[in-house]
Protein backbone atom coordinates (compact mmCIF):
# COMPACT_ATOMS: atom_id res chain seq x y z
CA UNK A 1 0.00 0.00 0.00
CA UNK A 2 1.12 3.56 -0.60
CA UNK A 3 0.85 6.94 1.44
CA UNK A 4 1.43 10.53 0.23
CA UNK A 5 1.52 13.56 2.06
CA UNK A 6 -0.49 16.13 1.38
CA UNK A 7 -0.93 20.11 2.02
CA UNK A 8 -4.13 18.79 4.12
CA UNK A 9 -2.39 15.65 6.08
CA UNK A 10 -2.24 12.37 5.03
CA UNK A 11 -3.76 10.08 2.44
CA UNK A 12 -3.94 5.83 1.86
CA UNK A 13 -4.04 5.51 -1.91
CA UNK A 14 -7.12 2.82 -1.78
CA UNK A 15 -6.92 -0.67 -3.81
CA UNK A 16 -9.36 0.94 -6.47
CA UNK A 17 -7.65 4.34 -6.74
CA UNK A 18 -9.71 6.15 -4.16
CA UNK A 19 -7.87 7.78 -1.10
CA UNK A 20 -8.33 7.67 2.19
CA UNK A 21 -7.73 10.65 4.95
CA UNK A 22 -5.93 9.25 7.33
CA UNK A 23 -7.22 10.68 11.00
CA UNK A 24 -4.70 13.03 13.10
CA UNK A 25 -2.61 10.66 15.26
CA UNK A 26 -2.65 11.27 19.20
CA UNK A 27 0.48 11.84 18.79
CA UNK A 28 0.64 14.64 16.49
CA UNK A 29 2.69 11.98 13.94
CA UNK A 30 1.80 9.28 11.77
CA UNK A 31 5.18 7.59 10.37
CA UNK A 32 6.61 6.91 14.07
CA UNK A 33 3.88 3.97 14.83
CA UNK A 34 5.12 0.78 15.20
CA UNK A 35 2.60 -0.87 13.68
CA UNK A 36 2.20 1.46 10.34
CA UNK A 37 1.14 -1.30 7.89
CA UNK A 38 -1.63 -3.12 10.31
CA UNK A 39 -3.19 0.38 11.30
CA UNK A 40 -3.07 1.36 7.66
CA UNK A 41 -4.70 -2.06 6.52
CA UNK A 42 -7.60 -1.39 8.92
CA UNK A 43 -7.97 1.86 7.10
CA UNK A 44 -8.45 0.19 3.34
CA UNK A 45 -12.40 -0.54 3.78
CA UNK A 46 -13.16 3.27 3.90
CA UNK A 47 -11.66 4.64 0.44
CA UNK A 48 -13.74 7.23 -0.99
CA UNK A 49 -13.84 5.93 -4.87
CA UNK A 50 -12.68 8.62 -7.24
CA UNK A 51 -11.77 11.60 -4.92
CA UNK A 52 -9.29 13.47 -6.30
CA UNK A 53 -5.62 14.42 -4.83
CA UNK A 54 -4.63 17.11 -3.18
CA UNK A 55 -0.94 18.52 -3.79
CA UNK A 56 1.57 16.23 -2.48
CA UNK A 57 4.57 16.91 -0.59
CA UNK A 58 7.81 15.25 0.80
CA UNK A 59 6.88 12.30 3.51
CA UNK A 60 8.52 13.50 5.92
CA UNK A 61 7.36 14.37 9.61
CA UNK A 62 10.27 15.07 11.88
CA UNK A 63 13.01 12.87 10.93
CA UNK A 64 16.26 13.06 10.00
CA UNK A 65 17.60 11.90 7.00
CA UNK A 66 20.91 9.82 7.09
CA UNK A 67 22.53 7.59 4.20
CA UNK A 68 25.00 5.25 3.33
CA UNK A 69 27.43 5.13 0.55
CA UNK A 70 29.63 3.47 -1.71
CA UNK A 71 27.03 0.60 -1.34
CA UNK A 72 26.79 -0.40 -4.74
CA UNK A 73 30.24 -1.20 -7.03
CA UNK A 74 29.89 1.31 -9.27
CA UNK A 75 29.21 3.79 -6.70
CA UNK A 76 32.94 2.71 -5.56
CA UNK A 77 34.56 2.98 -8.47
CA UNK A 78 33.39 6.52 -9.31
CA UNK A 79 34.47 7.35 -5.98
CA UNK A 80 38.02 6.22 -6.28
CA UNK A 81 38.29 7.87 -9.45
CA UNK A 82 37.04 11.26 -8.49
CA UNK A 83 39.85 11.04 -5.18
CA UNK A 84 42.81 9.78 -7.12
CA UNK A 85 44.05 12.96 -6.87
CA UNK A 86 43.41 13.68 -2.95
CA UNK A 87 44.98 10.10 -2.53
CA UNK A 88 41.48 8.90 -1.50
CA UNK A 89 41.56 6.11 -3.33
CA UNK A 90 42.27 3.36 -0.74
CA UNK A 91 39.27 4.85 1.52
CA UNK A 92 36.42 4.07 -0.64
CA UNK A 93 37.80 0.76 -2.24
CA UNK A 94 38.12 -0.28 2.09
CA UNK A 95 35.47 0.52 2.78
CA UNK A 96 33.72 -1.14 0.13
CA UNK A 97 34.92 -4.25 1.45
CA UNK A 98 34.81 -3.63 5.04
CA UNK A 99 32.18 -4.84 7.31
CA UNK A 100 31.21 -1.44 8.59
CA UNK A 101 29.37 0.75 6.03
CA UNK A 102 30.09 4.52 5.32
CA UNK A 103 26.57 6.16 6.87
CA UNK A 104 26.55 9.32 6.95
CA UNK A 105 24.07 12.99 8.13
CA UNK A 106 22.44 14.09 5.06
CA UNK A 107 19.41 16.31 6.12
CA UNK A 108 16.78 17.79 8.40
CA UNK A 109 13.19 17.84 7.24
CA UNK A 110 13.67 21.79 6.43
CA UNK A 111 16.79 21.22 3.51
CA UNK A 112 14.40 18.38 2.53
CA UNK A 113 12.06 18.60 -0.58
CA UNK A 114 9.21 17.01 -2.41
CA UNK A 115 8.07 16.12 -5.32
CA UNK A 116 8.14 18.81 -8.09
CA UNK A 117 10.43 21.23 -5.52
CA UNK A 118 13.33 22.42 -6.92
CA UNK A 119 16.51 20.61 -5.70
CA UNK A 120 19.79 22.92 -5.71
CA UNK A 121 23.65 22.70 -6.45
CA UNK A 122 26.20 24.81 -4.98
CA UNK A 123 27.26 27.72 -6.11
CA UNK A 124 31.36 26.74 -5.22
CA UNK A 125 31.00 23.97 -6.81
CA UNK A 126 31.71 22.92 -10.79
CA UNK A 127 30.34 19.04 -10.95
CA UNK A 128 27.42 18.56 -9.40
CA UNK A 129 25.31 15.16 -10.03
CA UNK A 130 22.12 13.23 -8.79
CA UNK A 131 22.26 10.04 -6.91
CA UNK A 132 19.18 7.93 -7.05
CA UNK A 133 18.11 5.84 -4.01
CA UNK A 134 15.66 3.47 -2.37
CA UNK A 135 15.31 5.38 0.98
CA UNK A 136 14.04 3.81 4.22
CA UNK A 137 11.51 5.02 7.00
CA UNK A 138 12.94 3.30 10.19
CA UNK A 139 10.78 3.73 13.36
CA UNK A 140 12.73 5.21 16.57
CA UNK A 141 12.79 0.80 17.26
CA UNK A 142 14.72 0.43 14.19
CA UNK A 143 12.03 -1.24 12.50
CA UNK A 144 12.03 -0.65 8.20
CA UNK A 145 8.55 0.80 7.96
CA UNK A 146 8.64 1.21 4.32
CA UNK A 147 10.37 3.05 1.45
CA UNK A 148 10.51 5.69 -0.73
CA UNK A 149 11.99 7.46 -3.91
CA UNK A 150 15.48 9.37 -2.72
CA UNK A 151 17.74 12.38 -4.35
CA UNK A 152 21.34 12.50 -2.78
CA UNK A 153 22.21 15.80 -4.83
CA UNK A 154 26.35 15.95 -4.26
CA UNK A 155 28.52 17.74 -5.61
CA UNK A 156 31.68 15.43 -6.80
CA UNK A 157 34.15 18.06 -7.25
CA UNK A 158 34.54 18.92 -3.55
CA UNK A 159 34.23 15.26 -2.43
CA UNK A 160 36.65 14.31 -4.60
CA UNK A 161 39.13 17.13 -3.67
CA UNK A 162 39.27 15.62 0.20
CA UNK A 163 36.73 12.55 1.41
CA UNK A 164 36.84 14.80 4.68
CA UNK A 165 34.40 17.21 2.46
CA UNK A 166 31.49 15.23 2.50
CA UNK A 167 29.36 17.11 4.65
CA UNK A 168 30.09 19.80 2.56
CA UNK A 169 29.58 18.18 -0.94
CA UNK A 170 25.98 16.35 0.88
CA UNK A 171 24.63 18.30 3.07
CA UNK A 172 23.08 21.47 1.75
CA UNK A 173 19.80 23.57 1.39
CA UNK A 174 18.12 21.52 -1.49
CA UNK A 175 20.70 18.69 -1.81
CA UNK A 176 17.75 16.03 -0.50
CA UNK A 177 14.42 15.10 -2.51
CA UNK A 178 12.44 11.97 -1.38
CA UNK A 179 9.04 11.16 -2.66
CA UNK A 180 6.30 10.87 -3.90
CA UNK A 181 5.00 8.69 -1.59
CA UNK A 182 5.96 5.68 1.12
CA UNK A 183 4.94 2.09 0.06
CA UNK A 184 4.02 -0.06 3.10
CA UNK A 185 4.59 -4.25 2.42
CA UNK A 186 4.31 -6.98 4.38
CA UNK A 187 7.30 -8.52 2.88
CA UNK A 188 11.06 -7.00 2.08
CA UNK A 189 11.49 -5.29 -1.49
CA UNK A 190 12.70 -8.56 -4.19
CA UNK A 191 16.11 -7.77 -5.09
CA UNK A 192 14.74 -7.40 -8.95
CA UNK A 193 13.30 -4.47 -8.08
CA UNK A 194 14.46 -1.81 -10.64
CA UNK A 195 15.43 1.29 -10.22
CA UNK A 196 15.39 3.81 -13.24
CA UNK A 197 17.20 7.88 -13.82
CA UNK A 198 16.19 10.21 -16.49
CA UNK A 199 17.73 13.71 -16.98
CA UNK A 200 16.24 15.96 -19.29
CA UNK A 201 18.05 19.52 -20.66
CA UNK A 202 15.55 21.66 -22.73
CA UNK A 203 13.37 18.85 -22.57
CA UNK A 204 15.81 16.77 -24.37
CA UNK A 205 17.36 13.43 -22.71
CA UNK A 206 21.02 13.80 -21.62
CA UNK A 207 21.48 11.19 -19.37
CA UNK A 208 19.41 8.40 -18.41
CA UNK A 209 20.22 5.07 -16.04
CA UNK A 210 19.33 1.70 -14.59
CA UNK A 211 20.07 -0.79 -12.19
CA UNK A 212 18.56 -3.39 -9.40
CA UNK A 213 19.23 -3.53 -5.98
CA UNK A 214 20.44 -7.48 -6.63
CA UNK A 215 23.62 -4.70 -7.36
CA UNK A 216 23.68 -3.39 -3.64
CA UNK A 217 26.13 -5.10 -1.62
CA UNK A 218 24.26 -4.79 1.80
CA UNK A 219 20.81 -6.01 3.45
CA UNK A 220 18.79 -2.65 4.18
CA UNK A 221 18.40 -4.48 7.98
CA UNK A 222 22.29 -4.33 8.10
CA UNK A 223 22.66 -0.64 7.33
CA UNK A 224 19.88 -0.22 10.06
CA UNK A 225 21.07 -2.14 12.16
CA UNK A 226 24.39 0.22 11.76
CA UNK A 227 22.82 3.49 12.21
CA UNK A 228 21.29 2.50 15.09
CA UNK A 229 24.44 1.59 17.45
CA UNK A 230 24.94 4.00 19.89
CA UNK A 231 22.24 6.29 18.28
CA UNK A 232 18.89 6.83 18.92
CA UNK A 233 16.38 8.33 16.78
CA UNK A 234 13.12 9.08 18.44
CA UNK A 235 11.12 10.68 15.74
CA UNK A 236 12.42 7.31 13.57
CA UNK A 237 14.64 8.11 10.67
CA UNK A 238 14.96 8.04 7.12
CA UNK A 239 17.72 6.42 5.43
CA UNK A 240 18.77 6.39 1.93
CA UNK A 241 21.10 3.67 1.20
CA UNK A 242 23.25 4.27 -1.63
CA UNK A 243 23.50 4.63 -5.54
CA UNK A 244 24.07 2.08 -7.81
CA UNK A 245 23.74 4.74 -10.93
CA UNK A 246 26.57 7.73 -11.90
CA UNK A 247 27.01 9.65 -14.45
CA UNK A 248 30.63 9.85 -16.63
CA UNK A 249 32.80 12.16 -15.48
CA UNK A 250 31.99 14.05 -18.44
CA UNK A 251 28.33 15.44 -16.94
CA UNK A 252 27.42 17.70 -14.53
CA UNK A 253 23.70 19.06 -14.00
CA UNK A 254 22.46 22.37 -15.22
CA UNK A 255 20.40 24.69 -13.66
CA UNK A 256 17.11 24.24 -15.18
CA UNK A 257 17.40 20.04 -15.79
CA UNK A 258 14.58 17.96 -14.82
CA UNK A 259 15.33 14.78 -12.84
CA UNK A 260 13.12 11.84 -12.97
CA UNK A 261 14.17 8.64 -10.77
CA UNK A 262 11.33 5.79 -10.99
CA UNK A 263 11.74 2.69 -8.14
CA UNK A 264 9.36 -0.24 -9.15
CA UNK A 265 6.19 -0.42 -6.99
CA UNK A 266 7.02 3.04 -5.43
CA UNK A 267 6.45 5.64 -8.59
CA UNK A 268 8.46 8.46 -9.50
CA UNK A 269 10.24 11.39 -8.09
CA UNK A 270 10.87 14.77 -10.52
CA UNK A 271 12.53 17.69 -9.16
CA UNK A 272 13.57 20.59 -11.31
CA UNK A 273 17.28 21.78 -10.57
CA UNK A 274 16.89 25.61 -9.52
Amino acid sequence: MRIYRTLTGWELEGAHGGRIPVPPQASGRLTTREDLYEYLASLEGEAIPGSGWHAVVAPIEDQEVWAAGVTYFRSRTARMAESEAAGGMSFYDRVYTAERPELFFKSTPHRTVGPGAPVRIRHDSKWNVPEPELTLLVSPKGKILGYTVGNDMSSRDIEGENPLYLPQAKVYDGSCAIGPCLLLTKEPLSKATGIQIEILRDNKGVFQGATTFAELKRELSELAEFLFRDNSFPDGVFLMTGTGIVPGDEFTLQSGDAIRIQIDGIGRLENTVA
